[in-house]
């Protein structure tokens, strides 16, 4: 059976018999896709073409001058080091880099040294995770730079990443926190349908937007997933709660998670939408944390480390073991809270003899 196409996608044959991609919404423009249909960075260039989401500014540059930060940059981009990085990644490097450029694109990247580097990231200590994800974009650069031979020496070499503050993280959602949503967002809601996809697949927003009927096969989504860019497929049984809301909708043709005019969503303009139906909700959270609740259910229910990896998509057992062992410990706590509440018969039978005494 073909997988169904997004709706305006349309496909061409050149002149020199090459089957090309393109997106055609009415009234627009048509947009180039490029990669191989049905992968996931074919799909995202799709949702961003179906968007109406401007091109980033890094589409409409001159060329840079020989030299330059954003020269290097350009010659990056050009590279395996850089196409083997998940979609995301390049997203968010690439939002990263718009700003570089602007302020220090024309300058010689041969100027930047450690202290450049340190003095960018203090500049965002304000928030550590942007300057752990600045970092991370200097080092896949640079890294890349000297094995290139464009650069001598690694200025992002020994620069250590600001420390995390006590408790950052992605606050985990609870059951009261899906009660309140569920009760401000009834089934037949696209709202509705956005938590459930999250709650009952458990998956990472860039995939969650991606996945829609073409995926299901007899009752089970099948899916690879973006952060392992293609390797790793995890398999989802539907479940019955889930097939009730899918069937009511409102869903995408190409993603269950749409729009409110069935648009498919980019997994950034997703997180803002699902965070503003969120606080409607009362619900000052993300939607990273409601995948920690989905594992921590499983886990409590008895889920093994291979079973959360299979169903998360995880790697390596560690992330799978902080989930199980927290289910295991609440489990030995109240399976042994009971030896609490009596003592060996022979330990304190002298003082309870003694205070009847008294009473007497």
């Amino acid at each position: 059976m073909p997988r169904p196409r997004a709706q305006y996608l349309h496909r061409f044959k050149t002149r020199h018999g090459k089957f090309v991609w393109y997106v055609r919404p009415p009234g627009h423009q048509r947009v180039r896709i490029r990669g191989e249909f049905g992968t996931p960075e074919f799909d995202d260039q799709v949702r961003v073409a179906l968007s109406g989401e401007p091109a980033p500014d890094r589409m409409r540059r001159q060329k840079a001058l020989s030299g330059t930060v954003e020269w290097l940059w350009e010659r990056y981009r050009d590279s395996t080091a850089w196409t083997t990085l998940s979609p995301a990644t390049r997203r968010q490097r690439e939002n990263i880099m718009d700003g570089v450029n602007k302020a220090i694109g024309q300058k010689p990247f041969v100027k930047i040294n450690r202290a450049s580097i340190v003095a960018s990231r203090d500049s965002r200590a304000a928030t550590p995770a942007q300057a752990r994800n600045f970092l991370d974009c200097m080092r896949g650069l640079f890294r890349w730079a000297l094995d290139a031979q464009h650069v001598k020496i690694d200025p992002t070499a020994g620069v250590k990443n600001p420390s995390r503050p006590p408790g950052e993280g992605f606050p985990v959602w609870t059951e009261d926190d899906v009660e309140r949503y569920h009760e401000k967002w009834r089934v037949g809601t696209k709202e509705r349908v956005w938590l459930d996809i999250l709650l009952y697949t458990g998956l990472r927003r860039g995939d969650a937007v991606r996945i829609g009927r073409q995926h299901v096969r007899d009752g089970v989504a099948s899916i690879k997933t973006e952060k392992s860019q293609g390797e790793i497929d995890v398999h989802i049984p539907i479940l019955p709660v889930l097939a009730v809301t899918l069937a009511a909708g409102p869903t995408g043709d190409m993603a269950f998670i749409c729009g409110d005019r069935g648009e498919p969503l980019t997994k950034e303009s997703f997180g803002n939408m699902f965070r503003a139906a969120c606080r409607k909700a009362g619900v000052n959270k993300s939607a990273h944390g409601v995948r920690k609740i989905a594992a921590t259910t499983a886990a409590n229910n008895g889920a093994t480390v291979a079973q959360l990896e299979a169903i998360f998509g995880w790697q390596g057992g560690q992330m799978a073991a902080l989930y199980t062992r927290a289910a295991n410990r609440r489990r030995l706590a109240l399976e042994a809270m009971h030896l609490l509440g009596g003592r060996p018969e022979s330990v304190g039978t002298a003082p309870e003899k003694a205070l009847s005494d008294q009473k007497g």
